[in-house]
């Protein structure tokens, strides 16, 4: 029997849960599930979870950009499931992380046999939580918290962000005092373009600066880029 190994379904098809939850959970497996990115997020900080079944398409967030993150901050397994079966998707889903790919509909017994095959590459022999990193930084009073993706005020008010603005946010957190210039903001995930880039670092002054005409926080280098100027400090 499998129960020490925790299976995450991370689906927005209730349906489609349950019935790989039911199935794993009879073949002996712990198994859990959550129906968007945030979810899977507060899972995976909370509990140790040994594979991921990810599906493509959810409300909140892409699975190729959750996929990235689980490889970057854990050890788990990550089986792709979509609707979408074209060659072009595994291979991106691969590239981004993925042990595996399942195209919908699906036989149980073949995503039987995937879970199985993942499980042995990724099993380390140990039962120990892998160490995740810290997730929240404070910097000029601001809290950014990478996990829950909350961005709270110094009066300790929730601040709204979109998600190009809250990525760009990130990035400028995980580099405090580095220039960055537009394109290696972009190609950091953070923005389409570096017109796009300008926009949203225009958006995160009015919210974040004293007085936005001056900046203090996201300061602007000549010729160069962006350099965010606090120190940051991870809780």
């Amino acid at each position: 029997m499998n129960h020490n190994t925790h299976i995450l379904v991370v689906d927005d098809e209730p349906e489609i849960c349950e019935l790989v939850r039911d199935y794993l959970t009879d073949e002996g497996y712990r198994v859990s599930t959550a129906h968007d990115g945030a979810g899977m997020r507060r899972m995976i900080a909370q509990d140790l979870v040994n594979l991921v079944i990810l599906d493509l398409k959810l409300p909140d967030e892409d699975g190729l950009t959750l996929a990235p993150w689980l490889r970057e901050n854990s050890r788990v397994g990550i089986i792709i499931l979509s609707g979408r079966g074209e060659t072009v998707d595994r291979i991106i889903g691969l590239e981004v992380g993925a042990d595996d790919y399942l195209p919908k509909p699906f036989d149980l017994r073949e995503l039987l046999a995937q879970v199985k095959s993942v499980l042995r590459r990724v099993s380390t022999g140990s039962t120990e939580r892998p160490a995740m990193p810290r997730s929240r930084a404070r910097f000029a009073g601001w809290e950014l918290d990478l996990l829950s993706r909350e961005f709270l005020s110094p009066s300790d008010e929730e601040v709204s962000l979109t998600t190009g603005e809250f990525d760009l946010l990130a990035t400028f957190v995980k580099n405090p005092n580095d220039v960055l210039s537009r394109n290696q903001l972009c190609n950091r995930g953070s923005g389409p373009s570096g017109r796009m880039i300008d926009v949203q670092v225009g958006r995160l002054r009015r919210k974040i600066e004293d007085d936005p005409e001056k900046p203090a926080i996201i300061k602007t280098v000549r010729s160069c880029g962006y350099m965010f100027a606090p120190i940051v400090e991870w809780i």
